[in-house]
């Protein structure tokens, strides 16, 4: 089929057309500059002949959904909405680079990169579903890279609410990484169908295809379509890609949504665990805390500055008088040191000079005592940092045949926290579930520790238990 060609740019005041960007179904994105503040945009400009109220309805949507997320660091930034003269409505956005759409295809991207983008782009998603918003297009192509090398969501265009998602048609589907039960209509959209294209996308990155994608056979929609159903996919086919990543997304991509992780934040602690077990930092899960968003503009103001205890015409007052104390404060202090240094001739009376080196002496004590408590307040804080996180302290074992079952008692798990077992020979493993399988051969040890994982810190390990394997 032969592409179409671009739109002609529409004139819009304050800025210039530079050249066309790209083109897509329902718009074509121009690269335009900004005349004030000077500065590079990318502005997408919808086909007219494609406009009606349907589509000015979605436009509209999409351009207040950006707006609401954009001050996220991984949601594409969107500057400002309107319409053209000639009734095509436009978004002005962050100039950003497709690059990492092609470049999956063309080599093989280091896991570790990979990882640092999966959580970004997964804090993104996860911090969109807080919002009650669905992104429902969650691919490759739209995840680009700001100028600094940052990779930003982008293309809320089919995005609907939560609540709404249910009963709605499908629209606009890329089926390479679109769940099963959307291709066959069960929902036009969820938490969970999202943890699948999220994970098909991480997939893509890491095999250069999509998951479904057979090298060397037919890979028509209808073929992908097939496949997809059967939730079988391919092998990702690199030998620097750890066993426990390769299950995580498989789980992720399991054909019946409960068999998947909960949420996004899931997989992205599962993720990080992997990060941990390469030896490379983990990167952070940027999701904006609840309590921030009810904090008022004159609230962070007030957190931010010093009141005194007297008012305004009482500090008038008393200027003057405070001057006098502080200067006779500022001499005590003088005095003491220069006391401990030798004897000198002071003018002040003896009576005076003692009330000033009790009154020193007072301030240094003040002084430590701060620092001392300050201190003790320190090491509060980091103790707090795991001590509130639970700790499991009953595993028990079962053994069938050549499987060992562990399993545990719930310590006191809270919202997105998850266990991370790690096994004897060093194997890593994140899940909700309170229960382990490991399979193994007579006359193996078989020994876990399991720790709480909890917005990616981890709390205190648990006992080591092990279970000799019999014949």
């Amino acid at each position: 089929m032969a592409r179409r060609l671009p739109s002609q740019p529409p004139v819009l005041p304050g800025f210039s057309h530079v050249r066309i960007l790209g083109s897509g179904g329902f718009a074509d994105v121009f690269l335009y500059e900004q005349n004030m503040p000077r500065r590079q945009v990318a502005v997408k400009v919808m086909l007219s002949e494609v406009v009606n109220d349907q589509v000015r309805q979605m436009f509209q949507a999409e351009a207040n959904l950006m707006a609401q997320l954009s001050a996220h660091p991984s949601i594409l930034t969107v500057y400002q909405a309107s319409v053209s003269s000639d009734g095509r409505p436009y978004l002005v956005m962050e100039l950003c680079s497709p690059g990492l759409a092609e470049r999956y295809r063309r080599e093989r991207i280091p896991v570790p990169e990979v990882l640092r983008i999966a959580v970004k782009i997964g804090s993104a998603i996860e911090t969109a579903h807080r919002a009650g918003v669905l992104h429902r297009d969650i691919k490759p192509s739209n995840i680009l890279l700001t100028a600094y090398g940052h990779p930003v969501l982008s293309d809320f265009g089919i995005a609907s609410t939560l609540s709404e998602a249910e009963g709605q048609e499908a629209v606009g589907l890329s089926v390479p990484w679109s769940a099963p039960e959307v291709l066959m209509d069960e929902t036009a959209g969820t938490v969970e169908s999202e943890v699948w294209s999220f994970a098909a996308t991480v997939y893509s990155l890491l095999a250069g295809r999509s998951p479904f994608e057979a090298p060397g056979e037919s890979n028509t929609s209808a073929d992908l379509i097939s496949r997809i159903n059967r939730a079988r996919p391919q092998p990702i086919g690199r030998s620097d890609v750890p066993p426990g990543l390769e299950r995580a997304l498989q789980r992720a991509m399991s054909r019946k949504p409960e068999s998947r992780q909960a949420s996004v934040l899931e997989l992205l602690h599962e993720l990080q665990a992997i990060e941990t077990e390469l030896g490379v930092p983990q990167t952070p899960i940027e999701v904006a805390m609840d309590d921030w968003a009810l904090a008022t503009v004159s609230d962070l103001e007030e957190r931010t500055r010093l009141r005194g205890a007297a008012g305004a015409s009482a500090a008038a007052r008393g200027r003057r008088r405070r001057r006098s104390m502080a200067a006779a404060d500022y001499t005590g202090v003088g005095t003491l040191q220069r006391q401990s240094a030798g004897p000198v001739s002071g003018t002040a009376p003896a009576g005076r000079r003692k009330g000033m080196q009790a009154l020193a002496w007072a301030l240094v004590a003040a002084a430590v005592l701060v620092i001392a408590l300050g201190a003790m307040a320190t090491m509060a804080l980091i103790r707090a940092g795991t001590d509130d996180i639970p700790r499991v302290t009953d595993i028990r074992s079962s053994s069938s045949g050549r499987s060992v079952q562990f399993s545990w008692g719930d310590p006191g798990l809270a919202g997105g926290d998850s266990y991370q077992i790690t096994t004897s020979d060093g194997r890593s493993s994140i899940q909700r579930t309170a229960s382990f399988v490991v399979d193994a051969e007579a006359g193996d040890r078989v020994c876990i520790t399991v720790t709480v994982n909890r917005e990616g810190k981890t709390g205190q390990p648990s006992a080591e238990k092990c279970v000799d394997v019999g014949g």
